[in-house]
């Protein structure tokens, strides 16, 4: 069976080719802040998907972070205010 030929996975749905993983981390690799400004196909698959994971990581970090700024930020203000009522809408 040649790698190109879509195949079936155990479960009966079709398995990715390789000409779509190579779609795919093509795509990816344009989402990338560190490496998406590189030529097409310059980088490799694994360091695409080792960016992908770090790159994940910061996002979750930031997010992290901004969460615990919007809980202090939160706590100091009067819940009643006009303030919290905007953060509260924000968010929702």
């Amino acid at each position: 069976m040649s790698s190109r030929r879509s195949r079936q996975s155990s479960n009966g749905t079709p398995r990715i080719n390789d000409d779509q993983i190579i779609q795919l981390i093509s795509k990816l690799q344009q989402h990338l802040p560190e490496i998406g400004n590189r030529r097409p196909n310059k980088a490799s698959a694994s360091k695409v998907l080792q960016e992908t994971c770090s790159y994940v990581r910061s996002l979750h970090r930031e997010v992290d972070g901004l969460s615990d700024r919007l809980s202090q930020l939160l706590s100091t203000i009067d819940s009643n205010s006009p303030e919290a009522s905007i953060i509260r809408s924000l968010i929702m």
